[in-house]
């Protein structure tokens, strides 16, 4: 069967995409070229995490894994730098990220195709960044990275996008999301006044910050096929 076929652009006005349609466009892109490399971008708690994982997933089946996931989150500044900069209040914002590392590993998944790549990875309960915690294989030829400002075009973050083939774009009910993002910190240590008061304060700053590049996406993405993923 030809693999399917799909506009360049395609955003919400056009008809509803299921999770299955994700496959296919995902495996369209792999079949393009030795390597492919998949941005998710979306604001915080859109379930850009929950999607690559799925796709990863379903992509890979019970055969040998062709397909992997690389985050941005591994590219967060350490505490200690945080508090260097003065910036540990605003933990998460663009600035608090190393986004020259995070686009020369992106330019070196795309080159570096015979070696194993070793991407850093973030560790949740300590909130802290985790070197050579991912390891790409030879093998893989999709890489799906996921994060807040892969759309972004102002300074070191401009680089992130041309080294990607596509970006989607996650996008669901903000009341959702927000209600998400409150129970996400909960989980990881917060209290619930203190997860509430983050999430108005610097979580929300960021989110309209990433909404506001929704439009440069190839492919924005609604609940529809995020609630069809298995």
């Amino acid at each position: 069967m030809a693999p399917a076929t799909f506009p360049a652009r395609c955003h919400t006005f056009c008809v509803p995409l299921t999770f299955d349609d994700l496959l296919d466009r995902a495996r369209s892109l792999a079949g393009r070229g030795p390597r492919a490399v998949l941005g998710i971008a979306g604001s915080p708690g859109a379930g850009k995490t929950t999607l690559a994982e799925h796709l990863v997933r379903e992509l890979n089946g019970t055969g040998a894994p062709w397909a992997a996931h690389v985050p941005m989150d591994g590219f967060h500044l350490a505490d200690v730098e945080l508090d260097r900069l003065g910036l540990r209040d605003r933990k998460g914002a663009p600035e608090t990220f190393d986004a020259a590392g995070y686009a020369a590993l992106l330019r070196r998944l795309r080159e570096d195709r015979d070696v194993v790549v070793y991407a850093p990875g973030f560790e949740r309960v300590l909130e802290q960044p985790i070197a050579g915690a991912i390891p790409v294989l030879p093998s893989a030829r999709l890489v799906v990275t996921e994060g807040n400002y892969l759309l972004l075009t102002d300074g070191l973050w401009a680089r992130v996008r041309p080294a990607l083939d596509e970006v989607w774009f996650c996008e669901i009910d903000e009341d959702e999301r927000v209600r998400r993002l409150v129970a996400r910190h909960e989980e990881f240590g917060k209290g619930h006044e203190q997860a509430a008061a983050w999430v108005k304060g610097t979580d929300q700053l960021n989110a309209d910050l990433v909404a506001a590049t929704r439009d440069r996406a190839d492919l924005v993405i609604t609940e529809t096929a995020l609630g069809s993923a298995p």
